[in-house]
């Protein structure tokens, strides 16, 4: 692994990076109308109004073998995020705060599912990632997505995730996004994020769509 000091400031350049993006995919055009009340109440660096941004579709294969799309997942909920396997740093942290949103989650009725898209390609295993579910524990439906790191690298540019292979690790942007059920972007988060605010989001964008 890199040493902690040059670790973390590649980390951080990254998530600069990654940040620039989304909020500029979430600044509105010009001669636009300024975002409204229910995008604003949304606790995520970058928001969207109901149908002003469409998700970039994808399909991804999972790590079981079989295809998932985005698309597939219309009528839920969808966080998506990006992660590697093997990190040892912020990948199981914000592994650990999706749990959480999950158990605030608890209660409701709001359909939501998981979608990870690697970040480590060249790394990720079946072994790996079932050994990072086990120390997550997620009880939402999920999947995690791979495919070859040309495919993956069109789904990181739609959705403004920077990824950097570094000798013997890979540092990348630490982003969440929460999709409608109508296939929306609504919200982002730079992690860390609070698990009760994206939990009140996730019931917000489901009671406006």
């Amino acid at each position: 692994m890199a040493s902690r000091w040059p670790f973390a400031l590649a980390v951080a350049a990254c998530v600069g990076i990654g940040l620039g993006v989304v909020l500029a995919l979430a600044r509105p055009r010009s001669g636009s109308a300024p975002q409204d009340a229910k995008a604003l109440a949304l606790h995520g660096q970058a928001r969207w109004a109901p149908g002003a941004k469409r998700a970039p579709g994808f399909v991804l294969r999972g790590s079981v073998g079989s295809l998932v799309s985005l698309r597939s997942e219309r009528r839920r909920i969808v966080l998506l995020t990006f992660l590697d396997s093997r990190c040892k740093r912020a990948c199981p942290l914000e592994g650990r705060l999706l749990g959480q949103v999950q158990r605030d989650l608890r209660g409701t009725n709001v359909p939501v599912s998981l979608l990870v898209v690697t970040a480590d390609p060249w790394g990720d295993t079946r072994k790996s990632i079932r050994t990072f579910m086990r120390e997550v524990r997620w009880t939402l439906p999920w999947h995690w997505l791979g495919g070859s790191p040309s495919e993956l690298r069109r789904v990181w540019r739609a959705y403004g995730v920077a990824v950097k292979r570094v000798p013997g690790d890979i540092v990348h942007s630490v982003v969440l996004y929460v999709i409608d059920s109508r296939g929306y972007q609504r919200t982002a988060y730079l992690f860390p994020f609070s698990p009760r605010d994206v939990a009140q989001d996730i019931r917000r964008v489901a009671a406006a769509t």
